[in-house]
Parts: C-alpha cells; sequence; structure tokens
C-alpha cells in the first residue's frame, strides 16, 4: 500500500477483511487518514461494511454506525444533528457506501440531505455493481458490461451521479481516483474545510467483478482516468465545474484489461469510445461556460 503523509494517521487497521489489492480498502485508507481521528463514518451494507467488519468490532479507529443500505444520509443527518447539539461541531460525518446503496437503493435519501444541505461528506465507493452479492448490475454499471445479471452486457447506460447532485446545488462535488493520489488527498481536505452535502465519488475497480489480476487495480484506475471514462473534476455549486485530468488514451486501452468487456464488438468499442468523447466535450463546455468564483466574504 502506498504510504501516508506524515502528519495523517492510519485510521484503517491492517488485517481487515478486503479482497488482496482491493483499492476499496487502498481508497478508504487515504479518505479516512486525510479527514483524521474526530470522524464518525456511517457505513450502510456493502464491501466497505465487511472491510469494517461486524459490530461491536471494526476494522476502523473511528466510531462506525451501519444503518439500513437505504439510510446512510438519513442517519448521517442524525449524527450531525446529535454532534451539533453536543457542540461537536467540528467532529466530521463520513458516509462510506457502494454505488448500489447510492446511486440505487439510497438514492431517495440522499436526495432528501442534498435539498435540507446537510452537514455531511458523502463518499461513494463506486465499484459499479453489486460485488459483494455475486456483482449484479447496478444503475452505475457501464453499457455493454458484462455483470452477474447481464450476460450479454447490460444494455442502459450508466446513471450520472455527479449530474444529478450537481442539479440538487450541493456545496461541493468531486470525482477522485486512488490512482491520482494527490489529486484525492487534496479534495478530502478541502471537503473536510467545507459545510453542507458534500459528494466525493471515488472509482473502485474491483479485481473479481471487472476480471482484474490482484496487483491491476492501480493501473486500472490510472486508465480509466487517462482514457477519459472517468474524468477528475469539481462542481462548487452545482455551477462552477473544473476538470483535474486529460484524457490521452484511447477507451480501447482501459476495456482491454478488463474481463467484462471480453465479448465486445468493434463497432460496440468505438460506440462507446463515442459516448466518452462526446462526454468529455460536454464536460470542456461547463468548464467553459462556469461562472467565476466567489469572492470571499467580508466582515
Amino acid at each position: 500500500m502506498t504510504a501516508l503523509p506524515n502528519d495523517e494517521p492510519a485510521m484503517l487497521c491492517a488485517g481487515h477483511a478486503a479482497c488482496p489489492g482491493c483499492i476499496d480498502a487502498l481508497s478508504a485508507r487515504h479518505v479516512l487518514a486525510a479527514l483524521g481521528p474526530d470522524t464518525v463514518a456511517v457505513i450502510p451494507p456493502s464491501c466497505m461494511a465487511i472491510i469494517a467488519g461486524p459490530q461491536p468490532y471494526s476494522s476502523l479507529k473511528i466510531p462506525v454506525y451501519q444503518p439500513t443500505l437505504e439510510a446512510s444520509a438519513a442517519a448521517a443527518s442524525g449524527l450531525r444533528r446529535a454532534l451539533d447539539a453536543q457542540g461537536r461541531r467540528e467532529t466530521q460525518v463520513v458516509v462510506l457506501a457502494g454505488d448500489g446503496g447510492t446511486y440505487d437503493i439510497g438514492l431517495q435519501c440522499l436526495s432528501s440531505a442534498a435539498e435540507r444541505n446537510e452537514d455531511f461528506l458523502y463518499v461513494c465507493l463506486d465499484n459499479e455493481g453489486y460485488m459483494n452479492t455475486g456483482a449484479q448490475k447496478s444503475s452505475s454499471t457501464p453499457q455493454h458490461a458484462w455483470t452477474g445479471s447481464t450476460p450479454a452486457g447490460k444494455a442502459s447506460r450508466k446513471k450520472s451521479l455527479v449530474d444529478i447532485m450537481a442539479a440538487h446545488r450541493v456545496p461541493w462535488i468531486a470525482t477522485a481516483s486512488a490512482g491520482h493520489l494527490g489529486d484525492l488527498q487534496r479534495k478530502v481536505r478541502r471537503a473536510r474545510a467545507l459545510r453542507g452535502t458534500r459528494l466525493l465519488l471515488l472509482l473502485i475497480p474491483c479485481l473479481d467483478g471487472w476480471g482484474l489480476a490482484e496487483d491491476a487495480g492501480l493501473a486500472t484506475a490510472r486508465l480509466a482516468v487517462e482514457s477519459g471514462a472517468f474524468p477528475l473534476l469539481e462542481v462548487e455549486d452545482g455551477e462552477r465545474w473544473s476538470l483535474q485530468s486529460a484524457k490521452t488514451r484511447p477507451l480501447a486501452d482501459y476495456l482491454a484489461v478488463q474481463r467484462r468487456y471480453r465479448h465486445l464488438t468493434p463497432a460496440q468499442v468505438a460506440a462507446l469510445q463515442d459516448e466518452v468523447d462526446t462526454g468529455w466535450q460536454r464536460l470542456q463546455r461547463l468548464v467553459v461556460m462556469s461562472p467565476p468564483p466567489l469572492a470571499p466574504a467580508t466582515a
């Protein structure tokens, strides 16, 4: 695993239940280290819940609350208000949820919390499927990807959680990857300094579900960014978009390393490349059209 900065103590213990080489555990390790020990985590059923362990045991060195799959944002809202009532306004509340509990089952709850601008950081560990129950598809699964419930490839496109949350005009949204660690750490520190509903979307290449070697997680995460399949970006107040990555490789390089795409025809690869190119052009337009940053408030 990559080393933590000297001023960031490890909040995830060794000996947890993640698969060997799991990027979920690596990502959570750095997110929690950047947030620090004055943090409370909400972890619904997911791969991260398996990694954290069953209550009252935990591989995390901070308090963990495990709600039902659909209730993460509500639980985080309640914890935030309870901490505020105790005067613990600096204590961070973070949700560590998967895409099934975010894009699908927990979306209504997250939307309600975002509408109220509840004060917590919601981290979605997006491995693009229900991976710890048999690698079934979620609405985060990309089009044409093989899953346990789409053996011929998923027919529909991946849902855009960033656009959905931007429409809520929450204070801050970002995408990040453990394959670009400096960017990830910077974004977590920025999220820690903000208030209101914040969303951090992390791409988590699933070794088993995607069909990757045990040592291929980070390389695949980098390919996702470099091919434009997973751009690194930030959105402030639903209006100001910025990009932190460039599209430098063909999408075929990213698809080729994953078993879930080995059934694709050249025409399907070309169609997916066109979709990525179109999405990238849209992002560039959003960046250009973004209003300037707000001026700092004066006394």
